[in-house]
C-alpha cells in the first residue's frame, strides 16, 4: 500500500506505515493523528524540544526520559506515546517530522482525502478556510485537507498546491509580472 505513494518512502515511510496499520487495526487512526499533530505543534513552539529531537549529542536514555516527561505533560499516551518512545529507542526521533507527514498522507489516502498546501499572507478565518475547502472539493471531487502556511512576503492573495497543480494568485507574483512586463516594454 505505501509503496505506491512516494511521500511515504524511506525510513519515515516505514515507521509511518507500521504506525498507521497498528492504529487502523485498533480503530484509533484519528486519535493517533491528533496526538502526532499535538507533538508537532509542541516541536514548532519549543526550540529546546527541537534540539532534543534533532541533536545526536543526547544519549538515547536521556532523550527517552526527557521525551517521557514531555509526553506526560502533553497528555499524549497509548499508541502515540509508545510509538514516539520506539522512535527514540531506535535513535530515529530526528525523523519524527517526516514520519508525521507520511502518517498524515496515509490517513488522507485511507479516508479518500487529498491534501492541499496553501500559503497565505495572514491567518485565514474559519469561514474563509471552509470556503476554500468547499472550492477545492468542487474541483477535485474529494474532501480536501489543508496544510496552511503563513508567509507575509506574498503580500496578499494565496498560493495553492494541490498534487501537481499550483495556483499562484499572490500579490507578490502579480507585481513581479507587472515589473517584468514594464522592463520588456521599456
Amino acid at each position: 500500500m505505501a509503496a505506491e505513494d512516494t511521500s511515504v518512502s524511506g525510513v519515515s515511510g516505514r515507521y509511518a506505515t507500521a504506525l498507521f496499520e497498528l492504529a487502523r487495526d485498533q480503530k484509533v487512526v484519528d486519535e493517533v493523528k491528533a496526538d502526532l499533530e499535538k507533538f508537532e505543534a509542541m516541536l514548532n513552539e519549543s526550540a529546546d524540544l527541537k534540539r532534543l529531537v534533532r541533536s545526536p549529542v543526547f544519549a538515547a536514555d536521556a532523550q527517552s526520559k526527557a521525551l517521557s516527561a514531555v509526553l506526560a505533560k502533553a497528555g499524549i499516551a497509548g499508541i502515540s506515546a509508545n510509538f514516539l518512545k520506539v522512535l527514540t529507542a531506535n535513535r530515529r526521533l530526528f525523523a519524527v517530522v517526516d514520519v508525521i507527514r507520511a502518517y498524515r498522507a496515509l490517513v488522507a489516502r485511507f479516508k479518500g482525502e487529498v491534501t492541499a498546501d496553501v500559503t497565505v499572507a495572514e491567518t485565514l478565518s474559519d469561514k474563509n478556510l471552509d470556503a476554500l475547502k468547499v472550492a477545492l472539493k468542487s474541483v477535485t471531487g474529494k474532501d480536501v485537507a489543508l496544510n496552511v502556511n503563513v508567509d507575509p512576503s506574498i503580500i496578499g492573495g494565496l498560493v495553492v498546491k494541490l498534487g501537481s497543480r499550483m495556483i499562484d494568485s499572490s500579490l507578490r507574483t502579480k507585481l513581479n509580472s507587472i515589473k517584468h512586463a514594464m522592463k520588456e516594454a521599456g
